[in-house]
């Protein structure tokens, strides 16, 4: 079969690979359809092995190479014997998490902390960027009839987002700040909106990322670096600062926007990853009894609540989409589209199978 295969540092190789064997009693076998490509993935194609496994990973046993795609619907088309939920056939969406269910984490209900967390794209056997994928039967969900299979392709970045505003509780009539508008950004703004913020500021300082959170509709998309952007946050909430915010951008420049403009007693999560260490105004934390909690993965519990919220239109996740290109173009179209910096794609998702 046909894989899109990681080996090293700007070495993603399109290979014919063998086939999976048959599944294990509680696995599910699929042809995956649509698959996106992360920040994830991006990190691993630029820097090096990062979270794609150099010695043989201690849940899955596996090493690079990697076949990649954790964000990804698929086609039924076997399943083992004690399999229950899904039939040959049935449309659905992976949730990628591989977890032990042995360790305190897992036992308490936190599986994505699991001690030996994997993940199916970037720690396994198998990936959404594979013709054929084998997993367990807890990570499908299937799809309803009304909601397609690029936006089945989204749940999991739309997991992500929706996991970190859950963590600071936004609520009805809040008012709700978004540093970064790229995928997560995006989507955390449409969740938020979902649960009835009265308004979503966005900042982001991109052209193209601003021009499409614009496009969404939501409230005032503003550029951080501007010398009045403190000033329109204060005259949009009367002086008071925002209830919420969510830092998606990763920088230390957008946690501190977050800071100086959240309301005393607000909240602040850290959806987006900092890739070396951030510089925090502690005193400022405290004098303003700010609560800043950090936010990992999703829930793995949480697809199909996921699913039915964007089913309903309510959480609009098909809209991130800017571009769908065949797996052979994946590098191309793909990996060095989204890595250039004066780029205008949001999210890139790869039909795998027809």
């Amino acid at each position: 079969m046909k894989a899109a295969r990681f080996h090293g540092q700007k070495d993603i190789r399109i290979e014919d690979v063998a086939k999976p064997g048959a599944p294990m009693p509680d696995e599910v076998v699929v042809e995956p359809l649509y698959c996106g490509i992360c920040g994830t993935d991006l990190h691993e194609y630029v820097v090096g092995a990062i979270v794609t496994p150099t010695k043989p990973h201690p849940l899955t046993g596996v090493t690079n190479p990697q076949i990649l795609g954790h964000e990804f619907s698929a086609r039924v088309i076997e399943i083992g014997k004690d399999v229950r939920n899904v039939k040959v056939g049935d449309r659905v969406s992976i949730m990628p998490a591989i977890v032990c269910g042995r360790c305190i984490p897992c036992r308490t209900g936190r599986g994505h902390l699991c001690e030996l967390f994997a993940c199916t794209g970037l720690s396994a056997p198998t990936g959404g960027l594979g013709e054929i994928a084998v997993v367990k039967e807890y990570q499908v969900a299937k799809l309803p009839d009304s909601m397609s299979d690029i936006a089945g392709a989204l749940v999991e970045p739309a997991a992500v987002a929706a996991y970190g505003v859950d963590r600071v509780g936004v609520t009805g009539g809040d008012i709700v700040l978004v540093s970064g508008a790229g995928p997560i950004g995006a989507l955390s703004a449409l969740y938020a909106n979902a649960l009835g913020a009265s308004q979503v500021i966005i900042a982001e300082p991109n052209p193209h990322r601003a021009a499409f959170a614009k496009s969404l509709g939501l409230g005032p998309v503003l550029n951080p670096l501007e010398e009045s952007f403190g000033a329109t946050i204060m005259d949009i909430t009367e002086g008071r600062g925002v209830d919420m915010a969510v830092e998606a951008s990763g920088t230390t420049g957008g946690l501190t926007g977050c800071m100086d403009n959240i309301r005393r007693s607000g909240k602040i999560v850290q959806t987006g990853l900092h890739t070396k260490p951030a510089t925090i105004n502690a005193m400022q934390l405290s004098e303003k009894d700010i609560s800043y909690v950090g936010s990992w993965c999703y829930l793995i519990t949480d697809w199909p609540r996921v699913i039915r919220l964007a089913a309903s239109g309510k959480y609009p996740i098909e809209k991130m989409v800017s571009s769908v290109i065949d797996i052979d173009d994946v590098v191309t179209k793909g990996f060095d589209v989204l890595i250039d910096p004066k780029g205008d794609q949001m999210k890139v998702l790869v039909q795998v199978n027809k």
